[in-house]
């Protein structure tokens, strides 16, 4: 406590034993025992106001040392155990963990890691994945704005995460210690395939392949890529100690539909230790999906050749012009584009009344909507024989399907007859129009989807310049030509709204995450979020079943199966309420990440202890370690001194004791006479 605050103590003593003073004493002039009493608790209850006003504080001082963190972080990943490494890194672990001077010097800190990172102290090895730069990520969290040392037990080897060398703080010394077998053996090694997911029947789809090599003489392989006992492709590759990699595209008929298994391999005639690196296999799952298009018209206009140009971006979409008395046979086609509509259509519609072909419908100047009006009952006109040029705004909640907006409302103005028009039935607008700065409220691109029955309709013409200006701004057709194959993907689909929606993949590698999300929508295709969904998997060869419940995300339902073994499944998703149900298959290749290197990445660990002012270490060199760590100046612990202020009496109390003196006082007085 200050002076000031003494001064006012010793004053409200003073001033509480005055006014104690003066009402028993002076004025009573009495001096029994019972006034002496009365006195004091007038003194205690005047003397305890005070203190309340006065609230004087009391500091103490405490010191506390704050010692230098000291990661010490294992990998924990099931490569550890393939380089027969685990027991020299427990060993290594425990030789730093457990050593006294450390913990004199150092805040030591265990840590483990494999695809995530977390504290431990005991390690199984078992992970999965490797992923070091989620090591950097967390300990400048855990470790904001301090400089540290980072001792990482690894051998090096990541399989997920962005470049861990440059991950690390450079101002935060990173000391590898290698563990496995840093010998160089020969090992021919199938690196990376890249391949897309799907293919188009009685296409060619490419397969890119990384070859590594890791040697000290020259040596050729056979590299080839079979399915079942057809070899696909077959071609020698040579390495050297100076050619150490090798890059092998080639093209893959799709000569099948479905999912396709095909196993890479590389082989030689040298010995090898590590022989599960040399093989690989991917999937492809070949999609038939061949769309045929007519585009019927009985005018000549740039809008034709645009769609026609736009929709056969798309390799799998074929697109027909035809005149309407040309009509001869509908039925090969999968979506009809009916542009500009007159009485000479009659045909066309009278022959989709028994196909039910989806269609596309583009008005403009030239349409007929009298006879529009007569050949469907979706949409109303009432249309005068003024030209309107019409603006579009882009519907973010619309969601038939995954389209970005493409800069919609600065796309030219579409021509068509002003006019009114009115949907008759429930309707998805993807754009609406608008009049200069006036809002219509009135479709300009709008789908319906009755029952699998799909329609579109587009009112206006020149939607060649939408494809031109969206050129001019992306310096591409790209994305316009996607928004056209989206919405004949729409159209070529029958597939009516279903209540349970599941998404998953035909085919993983094992150690992958294998996930499977859901959604199920009620009666008005609302997302209902008091569903019930479960899943049963059933491995096909072992008929094993695994049932689990899929819990609620944000806005589906997921269910992870990871640690199922490499095979077949197939599985069925049930909602317990309405009892509607999903079923289908996927496979889990055998595909260990893990098990693909043969020794430590060394060269890598050597570039962030370089990166970082550090030093790498191996497991005979422990005691060196430890060494540098404590003859490191720049590590000392600091002595921090810490004030604590508190209240010299809880007001909570002295409001308590103030209570008890005053009612002692009132009551005494009370039962005396003296009220």
């Amino acid at each position: 406590m200050n002076k000031t605050t003494i001064a006012l103590l010793i004053l409200s003593v003073i001033i509480a034993g005055g006014l104690s003073y003066f009402q028993y004493f002076y004025r009573a002039k009495s001096k029994s025992k019972m006034t002496k009493l009365l006195a004091f608790l007038r003194f205690l209850s005047v003397f305890g106001l005070l203190l309340l006003l006065i609230n004087p504080i009391v500091s103490r001082s405490s010191f506390e040392t704050i010692k230098t963190p000291l990661p010490i972080i294992v990998d924990n990943s099931s490569s550890i155990v393939d380089l027969k490494a685990n027991e020299i890194a427990q060993d290594v672990y425990t030789k730093l963990a457990s050593n006294s001077k450390l913990k004199d010097k150092f805040d030591v800190q265990s840590y483990s890691f494999d695809s995530e990172f977390q504290p431990s102290e005991t390690f199984d090895f078992k992970g999965t994945q490797t992923n070091i730069d989620e090591v950097a990520k967390n300990l400048k969290s855990i470790n904001k704005n301090l400089t540290f040392p980072t001792v990482l037990i690894s051998d090096g080897n990541q399989t997920s995460g962005s470049d861990y060398v440059f991950s690390f703080d450079v101002n935060n010394k990173v000391y590898p210690l290698v563990v496995g077998d840093t010998t160089t053996y020969l090992d021919l090694k199938i690196n990376q395939i890249n391949v897309n997911k799907y293919a188009f029947h009685k296409n060619k789809f490419p397969v890119e392949v990384f070859l590594q090599y890791a040697g000290t003489k020259s040596v050729t392989a056979n590299f080839a890529i079979s399915q079942g006992n057809n070899v696909l492709n077959k071609q020698s590759v040579s390495f050297s100690p100076s050619n150490k990699s090798a890059v092998i595209n080639v093209l893959l008929p799709a000569d099948k539909t479905g999912l396709q298994i095909f196993n890479a391999s590389l082989t030689s005639s040298e010995s090898e230790k590590n022989t599960y690196n040399n093989s690989k296999k991917f999937a492809v799952e070949i999609i038939d999906q061949k769309t045929e298009v007519a585009i019927i018209s009985a005018i000549n206009h740039p809008d034709i050749g645009a769609l026609k140009r736009g929709i056969e971006t798309n390799a799998q979409r074929k697109v027909t012009i035809l005149k309407p008395n040309q009509i001869s046979d509908l039925n090969k086609y999968n979506v009809l584009v009916i542009y500009q509509p007159n009485g000479t259509y009659k045909q066309v519609f009278d022959a989709n009344k028994n196909l039910k072909i989806n269609t596309w419908i583009i008005t403009g100047l030239n349409t007929d909507f009298g006879f529009l009006s007569q050949q469907q009952d979706q949409i109303d006109f009432k249309m005068s024989n003024q030209k309107e040029d019409y603006l579009t705004n882009f519907d973010s909640d619309f969601n038939l399907f995954a389209i970005d907006n493409l800069g919609f409302e600065n796309f030219p103005p579409l021509e068509n007859p002003f006019g009114t028009i009115t949907p008759n039935e429930n309707t998805s607008t993807l754009l609406s129009s608008r009049i200069r700065n006036v809002d219509t409220e009135q479709p300009l691109l709008t789908f319906f989807d009755n029952q699998g029955k799909r329609n579109a309709y587009l009112f206006g013409e020149n939607i060649w310049k939408w494809r031109a200006h969206s050129y001019v701004d992306k310096k591409s057709f790209e994305e316009f030509d996607v928004f056209l194959d989206k919405t004949i993907q729409f159209l070529a689909s029958n597939d009516s709204k279903k209540s349970l929606i599941v998404n998953h993949e035909r085919f993983y590698n094992s150690g992958d995450a294998l996930e499977i999300t859901a959604q199920y929508f009620n009666k008005n295709y609302e997302f209902d979020e008091k569903a019930r969904l479960t899943i049963a998997v059933t491995n096909t060869k072992s008929k094993q079943v695994k049932r689990y419940d899929l819990l609620k995300t944000n806005n589906s339902f997921k269910v992870n199966l990871d640690g199922l073994s490499a095979g077949q499944y197939s599985f069925s998703v049930k909602e317990l309420n309405s009892n509607a149900s999903y079923s289908s298959r996927f496979e889990i290749l055998d595909f260990d990440i893990e098990k693909q290197f043969v020794n430590p990445d060394l060269n890598k660990l050597k570039q962030l202890a370089s990166q970082t002012n550090g030093a790498v270490f191996v497991p005979n060199q422990v005691d060196n370690l430890i060494k540098t760590l404590l003859e490191n100046e720049d590590y000392k612990a600091i002595q921090k001194s810490i004030v604590k202020k508190t209240p010299l009496i809880d007001w909570v109390w002295l409001l308590v004791l103030i209570a008890i003196t005053l009612a002692s006082e009132w009551f005494l007085r009370k039962y005396n006479g003296l009220l």
